[in-house]
């Protein structure tokens, strides 16, 4: 399969179970509330882990986990500064992608923040 992006309609059926496989892990990165305040600071300039642990008021192992999963994803990239390492966004159609999604959740930005059918004990 080329690295072209593709649309539903082009996939070959023999890929289409991959497609639909990384597709939802690519959402499910994007699904948990700490990965995405993340990614709404990366956007905004990049950080060191301690400037995110600072900013969020988690712990700096558990920024450290989510920054791997987004790292692995390839949301995220790093850049060596000294003994520091900096995060910034890799792709900048995540600043897109997380606006549509805005746009999308719309009026329903509570009913959905409140459901518990969606939530991380329901996956």
């Amino acid at each position: 399969m080329s690295t072209a992006t593709h649309d539903d309609a082009s996939v070959p059926a023999e890929d289409q179970e991959l497609v639909t496989t990384a597709n939802a892990r690519f959402f499910r990165a994007l699904g948990d509330p700490t990965r995405i305040a993340i990614i709404q600071l990366l956007l905004a300039r990049p950080h060191s882990v301690s400037e995110l642990v600072k900013e969020l008021d988690v712990p700096q192992s558990r920024v450290s986990n989510h920054l791997a999963c987004l790292r692995w994803c390839r949301f995220v990239a790093t850049e060596r500064k000294g003994r520091q390492v900096v995060y910034s966004i890799s792709d900048p159609r995540i600043r897109d992608l997380l606006q549509l999604a805005t746009r999308m959740a719309g009026a329903n930005l509570e009913h959905l923040a409140a459901s518990q059918r969606t939530g991380p004990d329901w996956l």
